[in-house]
């Protein structure tokens, strides 16, 4: 796993939907949990997998309708980081650029 190079307000808004969620959750859902928009919550969700903190894994159910989902959820070493960056984060005081460093 690969510490982050940055982590911003949106990056803690993810992180902090996934760490709820005892299973895995697709993207609409963490999109709309975090209030953030998919242009923001897709690449971050690539950079945590790239990373190391996240899985994802496309749904198997066929007889859904509608366009698959992909899910995701934290590692076992990206759950530990996450709770650290989001304490972090929280804790640190309000930055102009919204980028704290790790």
């Amino acid at each position: 796993m690969e510490p982050l190079s940055r982590i911003t307000e949106a990056t803690v808004a993810v992180l902090e939907v996934l760490s709820q969620r005892d299973e895995p959750c697709w993207g609409l859902l963490i999109i709309k949990s975090s209030g953030k928009p998919a242009g923001s919550v897709y690449p971050i969700l690539e950079r945590l997998e790239s990373a190391g903190w996240v899985t994802s894994a496309w749904e198997d159910d066929t007889a859904r309708s509608g366009p698959r989902r992909r899910y995701y959820e934290l590692t076992q070493g990206g759950a530990s980081a996450a709770a650290a960056a989001i304490r972090k984060v929280r804790s640190a005081p309000a930055s102009s650029t919204g980028v704290v460093a790790p």
